[in-house]
């Protein structure tokens, strides 16, 4: 029988992201090249390894110091998180939400996504008459903001 050894890989909120921005963490973006054009995370330590060049690139990414894989909604990242914990890296984690959420919380950015929300929806795609939201647990890191 084969297990899985590899733990579960840390996600981060966006407010939370910032804070480790603050504090030196490297932000890795994995979306396309023309994604990156028309919108990008406007901070000071970020490199764009697109998710279709990650297996030749990933080499690019420091070990020694803490990372967080960015995309537009989280899962190309998070891939790319597993891929990178899988090659024995320890201080990656992923930003959930990506960069949609970045975006919907005001955080500095060059350019702008066109984001089209259905009528009657909240923020995680509950109606309108829904009693709870993803607002209301706490994400994986134990922090309460989404």
């Amino acid at each position: 029988m084969v297990t899985n050894t590899l733990p579960k890989a840390l996600e981060i909120c966006p407010t939370t992201t910032q804070q480790w921005v603050a504090n030196g963490a490297l932000l890795v973006d994995v979306r396309e090249r023309d994604e990156v054009a028309e919108a990008a995370y406007d901070v000071p330590n970020i490199m764009n390894i697109p998710l279709s060049e990650f297996e030749e690139r990933w080499q690019e990414v420091p070990r020694d110091r803490d990372v967080v894989m960015v995309c537009r909604g989280g899962g190309r990242s998070l891939k790319a998180t597993y891929f990178l914990m899988n090659h024995g890296y320890t201080r990656v984690v992923n930003m959930s939400k990506g960069i949609l959420r970045w975006q919907e919380k005001g955080f500095p950015m060059k350019g702008r996504i066109p984001v089209e929300q259905p009528a009657n929806s909240g923020c995680c795609g509950f109606t309108a008459s829904a009693k709870t939201s993803c607002c209301d647990s706490p994400n994986s890191d134990g922090s309460a903001c989404c």
